[in-house]
């Protein structure tokens, strides 16, 4: 390998001029150029980006992922340039324990029926969390971490340049100044030589001021040159702010963009929340659909409770939904009553006034929404599941649970 002398100890002595340069500002000793003060805004502004950017993307990392163990590896991962392993996240875990419970304890069971659709709704949930991680990190994520790794750091990178031009600039006006300083000495000691009749003690400081001067001229030979110096880094110096500036006025752009990143993540968020709350209803409405299947795993909980029935009885009753059926919550002589009077209801022809437990939102054209605590009235039409009845409210017409009803006398 080559290895150039001359360009090395041009380097070595730049290195030290901007040394010696840096600390005599820190110690006061020499003047610094200070950069204008829209310069100095702009780069104020990209630390502020900078620092909140890097702020911003720490907590969005931590609300996708809560576990910091799961975060260390995929960051181990991703500088390794390896695919991280695929995971179950907790909702998809939590899905499959119900779905394998509930085949446990039987699908024919209401309450092993009621775990396989929560499982099934947890494990939808699940993957829309997976969506929305995936598109948070190429939407969201990836724009500000190209930001800080790329555009960042050119801007650090023409910063610490723009600072050694500076040095550079700043330690050719101090040479200048000290030519200048050494060559108008030279100039008054040239003009008034001491007397003849001088002693020997002023003989001997003249002398010594001569040599001082002689040592001070090889400033003054090199006045033009240190003139010529300053006009270059002067011009390097000009050139490097204005490229510096030039960078950091794109900092609005950068802006502009992490705000379209935003909208793109808020976008992401109200989707994902939208599906679970879809997920869930769903989910509700699914549970209320089978009452009849509620009543009868109850009654049989609670007939084969001496028989040793009693956790089953427990675990049908821990399903807390609004869909629950009103005979699962009421003392068996009430509940019995109101079941009769759903029967009775159903074999005749005629309408009855009923009070709505519970908020219910239609699924199709055919049903109608309910309002809890409202008072409709309600007829069986022939042929119609068991589990519904006809609901009339005014002029509208449509199904509705009878799990999320109670009839009035």
């Amino acid at each position: 390998m080559d290895f150039n002398v001359k360009r090395f100890a041009a380097d070595a002595g730049t290195f030290l001029s901007r040394a010696v340069q840096f600390t005599e500002e820190k110690l006061g000793q020499a003047e610094k150029t200070e950069l204008d003060a829209h310069l100095e805004n702009l780069l104020g502004r990209a630390e502020c980006t900078k620092h909140w950017t890097e702020k911003i993307m720490k907590q969005t990392e931590v609300l996708l992922q809560p576990n910091p163990n799961v975060r260390i590896e995929e960051f181990l991962y991703e500088k390794l340039e390896k695919k991280a392993p695929t995971r179950m996240n907790n909702h998809e875990l939590l899905g499959q324990s119900m779905i394998d419970s509930g085949n446990e304890f039987g699908p024919g069971t209401a309450y092993g029926n009621a775990l396989i659709k929560c499982g099934e709704t947890e494990k939808q949930i699940g993957g829309a969390e997976r969506e929305l991680i995936q598109s948070s990190a190429i939407n969201f994520l990836t724009p500000f971490r190209n930001f800080l790794e790329g555009d960042f750091k050119t801007i650090l990178k023409e910063r610490k340049l723009l600072q050694n031009k500076r040095l550079d600039l700043d330690a050719a006006k101090t040479r200048l100044k000290k030519a200048r300083v050494a060559d108008a000495r030279a100039a008054q000691l040239n003009s008034s030589p001491p007397p003849g009749d001088v002693d020997y003690a002023v003989h001997f400081s003249y002398m010594l001021n001569f040599l001082h001067v002689k040592w001070l001229k090889m400033w003054t030979e090199e006045l033009k040159k240190a003139e010529q110096e300053l006009r270059i880094t002067q011009s390097e110096f000009d050139r490097q702010a204005e490229i510096t500036r030039l960078l950091l006025e794109g900092v609005s752009s950068t802006h502009a963009h992490h705000l379209r990143c935003l909208t793109d993540f808020v976008e992401a968020q109200t989707t994902y929340y939208a599906q679970c709350y879809q997920y869930m209803v769903d989910l509700q409405k699914q549970l209320g659909s089978f009452p009849s299947t509620f009543s009868s795993n109850n009654n049989q909980s609670s007939g084969s409770a001496g028989a040793g029935g009693a956790g089953a009885g427990s675990a049908g009753a821990s399903i807390s939904v609004p869909s629950i059926p009103l005979s699962a919550s009421l003392p068996a002589p009430v509940a019995g009553r109101a079941s009769s009077g759903f029967s009775e209801l159903r074999n005749s022809s005629g309408s009855r006034k009923a009070r709505v437990l519970y908020d219910y939102d239609a699924a199709g054209s055919s049903e109608l929404s309910l309002l809890a605590d409202e008072v409709i009235m309600v007829s069986s039409v022939p042929g119609m599941d068991s589990d519904w009845l006809m609901g009339e409210r005014g002029s509208q017409k449509g199904k509705v649970p009878i799990t999320y009803l109670e009839l009035l006398n």
